[in-house]
């Protein structure tokens, strides 16, 4: 089979959500899948994945099927026509979205501008990732996708259109509304979403939604334990915990970088409780150089924005972590090597400071997306919750 190393070999391959993976298998075979749907879930579930692994199955040149002993026929992909091999090529989609960017910055300055990435792998499925440099769905590549929309497929039974996240803008939200209340006879769209909250009320009214559950974290050590042997058993467990049931991000899980990012993230959060113990300016401004000198390395560049995510990221979760020891449930933590540590900084850091802390987040995420510098985001946020903590 001419499958992509990025791609499960066939649906067997999939990991977790047998019931929802089923429930969409058997609708295709029915004929019955839903025109506009939602696959939801938390990052590496495999909702990307599994939006290519359905298209192949409506397009597959071959339609095999599976039956399986109760009578249930569930619709599957044979990966070797020529549907199914120009598909699979986008399993990929970061190096596609490089390789999109790139020929962009070729283009005369003009026409960059009015250039949306968008990922065509084959003539009757589009893929919409986040166009950089804001990271959202914008208006130019939901209007490609309708004007595409209104023609019959070329090639294939049906158009698919995959939008790979759920941040759009406002204007790029409204129009995609316009097509979800009367799509085409011969056209899917498929939203991928972690959070459908983001999504429009009228947008989710519209769409079938389907939710990709966390796996078991014993699941996911197995999963670990069978596909990455080279993994320490203490390095999987907490591989397992980190990845937050989510079987592909555990999968591509660098320990390595993250303990790196929560090393700064951790520095956040010691010099906070040291203002809350001493609680005098002389303190608060003494951490304040330290949380500036910090965030200074993040200021140039992609690398800067990576490493600068890899510590927000690295954050909230503890920031979840002292939650959950607050909460008395202490056997739910995720960085179970600093049990010890997040106990004592729960103790000291008020939870009022951590629901302001986990706020501060999301308005540096909002910057990040409308493309603010970093550096002042970061430092605003060092100085808001070292102030918080000060009192």
């Amino acid at each position: 089979m001419a499958i992509s190393s990025q791609m499960p070999g066939n649906f067997n391959d999939f990991l977790g959500n047998s019931v929802a993976v089923e429930s969409l298998r058997t609708a295709i075979a029915a004929g019955r899948l839903p025109h506009s749907l939602i696959l939801a879930g938390p990052a590496g579930a495999g909702k990307y994945t599994l939006a290519l692994m359905l298209a192949m199955s409506v397009e597959c040149q071959r339609q095999p099927r599976d039956l399986w002993s109760n009578g249930q026929v569930l619709a599957s992909y044979c990966g070797s026509c020529t549907n199914c091999t120009r598909i699979v090529v986008a399993g990929d989609l970061e190096a596609q979205v490089e390789a999109a960017v790139a020929a962009r910055e070729e283009l005369r300055e003009t026409d960059r501008k009015e250039t949306r990435v968008l990922i065509q792998p084959h003539p009757d499925v589009l893929i919409l990732p986040p166009d950089p440099p804001q990271l959202l769905i914008k208006l130019g590549q939901v209007r490609a996708l309708i004007q595409r929309a209104h023609y019959l497929p070329a090639e294939a039974p049906r158009r698919i259109f995959i939008l790979t996240a759920s941040m759009m803008m406002k204007e790029a939200a409204n129009s995609l509304l316009k097509v979800l209340e009367e799509p085409p006879e011969t056209v899917h769209i498929i939203l991928l979403a972690e959070n459908p909250g983001e999504l429009l009320p009228t947008i989710r009214s519209r769409c079938a939604l389907v939710r990709l559950g966390a796996l078991p974290v014993e699941e996911i050590e197995m999963v670990l334990a069978d596909r990455r042997p080279e993994v320490l058993p203490e390095q999987r467990a907490l591989i397992a915990r980190l990845s937050q049931g989510a079987a592909g991000r555990a999968l591509s899980f660098d320990l390595e970088s993250y303990i790196a990012a929560r090393v700064d993230a951790m520095l956040f959060l010691r010099n906070a409780a040291g203002a809350v113990q001493e609680g005098v300016a002389t303190r608060r401004e003494a951490d304040h150089s330290a949380l500036f000198r910090m965030t200074e390395t993040y200021r140039a560049g992609a690398e800067g924005q990576q490493k600068t995510a890899a510590m927000l990221r690295a954050l909230a979760l503890l920031l979840e972590d002292m939650l959950l020891i607050d909460a008395g449930t202490p056997e739910l933590l995720r960085n179970t090597d600093l049990r010890a540590e997040l106990t004592k900084l729960s103790q000291t850091l008020p939870f009022a400071w951590i629901e302001q802390a986990a706020q501060g987040l999301d308005q540096v995420y909002s910057g990040m997306r409308r493309n603010l510098l970093r550096s002042l985001s970061l430092d605003a946020f060092a100085g808001q919750i070292a102030a918080a903590a000060a009192g």
